[in-house]
């Protein structure tokens, strides 16, 4: 950014301060795309406000101030919803010798995640050869530094788990195995110079040769999931569907009705049904809809045999005949 002078002088003037502690407020508009703060090990990107105080025939005093970015990265995003998955398989070979095929596919939620939350993996390794093998998982950091057309990187483990071994000729299927997140800091994706990508590698430890790797993409963000969930916010993103009718419901309600107001059961039954699916878009289905109905309608009220409002003797029986 421009430099800024906190003490403007009008018409050239030099303006004279007394002795004493003066204050000066200022501020700065950062840009709308800033790269988040970074510390790696062939670059970083740091931010900091610096300060200079020019006097007449004196040395110019000079202080700075460092401050850390975030860049939001929003997970709730169709791209990062998104669920992952893929499949691959190797060929163990040992001295020109066929042992046997493994496999692994594997498949998670969605893409974006935000530190500390839990990766539930769901995969399945096939083992086919005839020898032990050991499945692991890991989120893998991947630091890229360009600059003057040459480009480094740095990979490293951020955290990772290992599963039980598998016998030869067994199958082993992980139904949603957790992988907890770190605290860590987001993906760089938009800097020229500096990117921070995340992976998640599910592989397979062959003896007597190199590992089966599968590889899928994740982007750690800042902006966490929307309470509602995962599921319900990729259903709602997918269908557009006409909720009007839940603002009617009032926050408290209503008082339960009369005796005298009491329909019968058949129609209480009628009234309480549900609303047909092509009224809802075959969206608002099951225990949803059932929670809707719980604050919606409250339960009649309970009733005595004693009338609490009983016929005074002054009013005169009226004549069923007339």
């Amino acid at each position: 950014n421009r430099p800024q002078s906190v003490l403007p002088t009008d018409n050239g003037e030099v303006t004279v301060l007394q002795a004493g502690r003066h204050e000066f407020p200022f501020t700065f508009q950062l840009p709308e795309t800033l790269a988040t703060s970074f510390e790696g090990k062939h670059g970083s990107v740091r931010y900091w406000v610096k300060a200079k105080l020019h006097r007449p025939w004196s040395t110019v005093k000079k202080v700075k101030k460092e401050f850390t970015v975030i860049e939001p990265i929003d997970i709730n995003t169709p791209a990062l919803l998104a669920p992952q998955a893929g499949a691959k398989e190797k060929l163990a070979r040992a001295w020109y010798c066929n042992r046997g095929q493994v496999s692994v596919t594997a498949k998670i939620d969605r893409k974006g995640y935000t530190p500390g939350e839990v990766i539930p993996i769901f995969a399945e390794i096939d083992n086919c050869t005839n020898r032990a093998v050991v499945p692991k998982a890991a989120i893998i950091q991947t630091q890229t530094f360009i600059a003057r057309g040459t480009k480094k990187q740095k990979k490293s483990v951020v955290t990772s788990i290992v599963g039980d071994s598998i016998a030869a000729g067994k199958r082993e299927v992980w139904h949603g195995r957790a992988l907890k997140i770190p605290p860590v800091g987001p993906s760089i994706l938009q800097c020229r110079i500096i990117q921070v990508e995340y992976s998640l590698k599910v592989c397979v430890d062959i003896p007597g040769t190199s590992k089966l790797l599968l590889e899928l993409p994740l982007v750690i963000g800042t902006i966490p999931l929307h309470p509602f969930g995962s599921r319900t916010s990729s259903v709602s993103s997918q269908y557009s569907v006409a909720l009007d009718w839940l603002s009617s419901i009032p926050e408290q309600p209503e008082a339960p009705p009369e005796y005298s107001s009491v329909v019968s059961s058949v129609e209480a039954e009628q009234s309480l049904a549900p609303p047909c699916r092509s009224e809802l878009g075959a969206v608002l289905e099951g225990p949803f809809f059932a929670y809707i109905q719980e604050f919606r309608f409250r339960p009649p009220p309970l009733y005595s045999e004693i009338d609490p409002n009983p016929p005074s003797d002054s009013i005169r029986p009226r004549c069923m005949t007339c």
